[in-house]
């Protein structure tokens, strides 16, 4: 596995120091996590952004919508 040097403050070195009584074998674990879970929001927080741009199009440009609702005409129901 790859190693990183990066700093933190002394509350996540506390917080870190407590991995096991959060289930974790060790710090790096906790870390990894960590990032996993992070990394998961901020797509998710994307992945919402993006539909309500779609969204707000959508609702706005008429021939869009009209578009749309004709090609689901023969779309298979399922």
């Amino acid at each position: 596995m790859t190693q990183a040097k990066f700093s933190v403050t002394e509350s996540h070195i506390r917080f870190l120091d407590d991995h096991s009584r959060f289930g974790f074998k060790d710090k790096s674990t906790m870390v990894r996590t960590a990032l996993d879970e992070l990394e998961k929001k901020l797509k998710t927080k994307e992945l919402i952004e993006s539909a309500e741009l779609y969204n707000q199009l959508y609702t706005e440009d008429s021939d869009l919508a009209e578009l749309t609702e004709s090609a689901l005409i023969d779309w298979p129901k399922e």
